[in-house]
């Protein structure tokens, strides 16, 4: 048994014994007051059943017919106990308003202000007390909205008792007939207030009002949040103790798809941490954004076909645009074939910039299957290493080649190199530089498929 339950279970014990305490001595002493009490107590022993029950109920997962769970359980727990209230509230000012002004001069009931009735009033207020101090602190914690309502209507029970007790101390030190009534009275107003208060509270929930103020501190937060374009809307509702919030918002359609779920996933951990235990949808919408560039408009296209490309290259003719770039394709495809998804790219490409834009793609096979290797001879390894060290000497550039790795496949030798260069370099030299060298090993080995070689800034 959770603490929501363990609380909301001694509260049930307590109305009861409440309930019981007030009835006896209000039938002994004929007070209205202490009557309208114990009907107060005994629909509070109602309430809390039900806030017992919904407590428990709200707890459960969600499921296949339930998917935002079960939290509005509470909700219609505190409703039920509303309307309750309002119901008790009308039978005790009804009774009240007849034995003040409907009755016979001098035909108030006779009520006895006994010790007993000073003890159960001295006794409630106590309980209450601790009552609605024990519910209201389980409540922040927990958001129950249910043990909110039970502790709010049993705050509101202080002022009722106390009404009692001065009512009873009008009769029996003032003499005061009408005293009784009055106090009657007044606890009906009590209960009405704390009534409207909760059912208000609980009308906006099962409407899904937002909660204030939280749509706002979400769409702030997402704002936050790198590659984060706009934030289109926010919407939020309360389940029970559970914030439900669904964000839109838009990013760049150049954003890589593992990049879209690190923008998720870091909104989310953001937004969790300002609302605890809040559930969040988010809806991305792609942009062309303004400062994006033609290459990048080129890669989304790309990208949307499920193509590869690289090398691509933009330049400004006049007034239209020259587009080359490098598509791989899988190289056992029939270059018929290779040819028609190649046309379908650069009819999108002039689409996207206008039909007058040139567009000429360079086809290159892609590997489509794991290749088997193994390391080639030592001999050969040592015979490929210093063809490099000369061809990286030529340059005057290149420096220390090491890490050198030869892998023989079915599909010819796999060379991989590592070289140190000005740091200071810019990054098309370097790369000319090394593709120098990538030729010149291959003209010295026709055997050699493909070489890599990797450049890194000289150590200073």
């Amino acid at each position: 048994m959770d603490e929501k339950e363990r609380v909301a279970l001694g509260s049930v014990a307590a109305s009861a014994a409440l309930t019981a305490a007030k009835a006896i001595v209000g039938l002994s002493t004929g007070s209205l007051a202490i009557l309208s009490e114990a009907a107060h107590s005994f629909i509070d022993l109602a309430a809390t059943l039900m806030t017992y029950f919904a407590v428990r109920l709200a707890g459960k997962p969600a499921d296949a017919e339930h998917h935002y769970g079960h939290g509005k359980v509470e909700n219609l727990s505190a409703l039920a106990e509303t309307a309750l209230l309002f119901v008790l509230s009308g039978i005790v000012a009804w009774e009240a308003f007849q034995r003040l002004f409907l009755a016979a001069p001098g035909g108030h009931a006779a009520v006895l202000a006994t010790p007993a009735a000073f003890a159960v009033m001295g006794a409630s207020l106590a309980v209450d007390f601790f009552r609605a101090r024990a519910l209201s602190r389980v409540a922040t914690a927990t958001s129950s909205q249910a043990l909110e309502a039970d502790a709010l209507h049993f705050s509101s029970d202080l002022a009722s008792s106390l009404a009692v007790l001065a009512g009873l101390a009008g009769i029996r030190w003032a003499g005061w007939p009408w005293a009784d009534s009055a106090a009657a009275l007044i606890v009906a107003v009590l209960v009405s207030v704390a009534g409207w208060r909760l059912g208000r509270r609980t009308i906006d929930t099962l409407t899904d009002t937002a909660p204030q103020g939280v749509a706002e501190r979400i769409a702030a937060i997402t704002r936050d949040v790198r590659h984060v374009a706009s934030v289109e809307r926010v919407r939020t509702r309360e389940v029970g103790a559970t914030v439900f919030a669904d964000i839109e918002l838009s990013a760049s359609r150049a954003l890589p798809l593992d990049r879209v779920a690190d923008m998720r996933s870091e909104i989310i951990e953001a937004v969790t941490r300002a609302v605890p235990g809040a559930q969040i949808s988010i809806t991305v919408t792609p942009r062309a954004l303004d400062s994006e560039t033609v290459t990048e408009r080129v890669m989304v296209i790309a990208r949307n076909r499920a193509l590869a490309v690289h090398h691509v290259m933009v330049q400004a003719i006049g007034d239209r645009l020259s587009i080359s770039l490098d598509l791989e394709v899988a190289g056992d495809l029939s270059f018929a074939a290779a040819h028609d998804i190649a046309d379908g790219l650069e009819a999108a490409i002039r689409d996207e910039f206008g039909a007058n834009a040139e567009v000429e793609t360079h086809l290159e096979p892609l590997q489509t299957r794991d290749l088997d290797g193994h390391d080639a001879h030592p001999a050969h390894l040592a015979e490929v290493a210093t063809a490099l060290t000369e061809l990286a000497g030529t340059s005057g550039l290149l420096f220390n080649i090491h890490d050198v790795r030869v892998r023989r496949t079915c599909e010819g030798e796999v060379v991989h190199f590592h070289c140190d260069v000005d740091s200071e370099r810019t990054v098309t030299t370097v790369h000319d530089l090394v593709d120098g060298v990538e030729r010149g090993l291959r003209r010295r080995f026709p055997q050699v498929r493909r070489v890599i070689g990797h450049a890194e800034p000289q150590p200073s």
